[in-house]
């Protein structure tokens, strides 16, 4: 397209772009609808990839939302020990870590269990691409890993308003400055 110019490239992908947008934006809708986010949590280092795993979700790359919905819930259970200060061994995987928090009382059961099935969300195979992904049902896992995640956010970052004041479940989990004041991470809107 080297004689086509700019001006009129831009424009023709501005409108290829507007029209994917439009003929989705039912499915999108209905995608971000499905899962209960948590709408403020702690701005940590894993709060961005954890947003992005919501907008992957509702735009439609499952295999992308699969991929980092793993990562974020394997940053979070590394946060969770640290905070907690979980003794763990380096052959310790993220099963038995999970077990150890939960057996500690440090995470629910239902916490727990929706870390694991993170974990076991074809861990291995989407993260070295084996030919096995293939016969993945991305759309379900995705659905899934995503709903999870947000089973883990409501557990750690839960909180309660008083008076314009958070107050969150388990501090722990929250970094006051000085001031007092807390640094979060707001999820108000897709």
């Amino acid at each position: 397209m080297p004689d086509i110019p700019e001006v009129i490239r831009r424009r023709m992908t501005e409108d290829d772009l507007r029209a994917r947008f439009e003929a989705t934006i039912k499915q999108r809708v209905n995608r971000h609808r499905q899962v209960s986010h948590q709408p403020m949590t702690p701005y940590h280092h894993f709060a961005d990839a954890s947003a992005e795993c919501i907008k992957l979700y509702t735009d439609g790359y499952f295999l992308s939302t699969v991929m980092v919905t793993q990562a974020v819930a394997e940053g979070m259970r590394r946060f969770v020990v640290e905070r907690n200060g979980t003794k763990i061994t380096n052959k310790s995987d993220g099963p038995s870590v999970i077990a150890l928090l939960a057996e500690k009382k440090v995470i629910s059961e239902n916490c727990a269990e929706a870390f694991n099935r993170i974990w076991r969300s074809f861990r291995n195979d989407v993260h070295h691409m084996n030919p096995r992904i293939a016969t993945v049902d991305f759309p379900a896992l995705a659905k899934r890993n995503i709903q999870n995640l947000a089973v883990i956010e409501r557990e750690l970052f839960d909180f309660k308003m008083d008076n314009g004041k958070i107050i969150p479940a388990k501090p722990q989990y929250w970094d006051p400055g000085e001031d007092g004041k807390v640094k979060v991470f707001l999820r108000l809107s897709p």
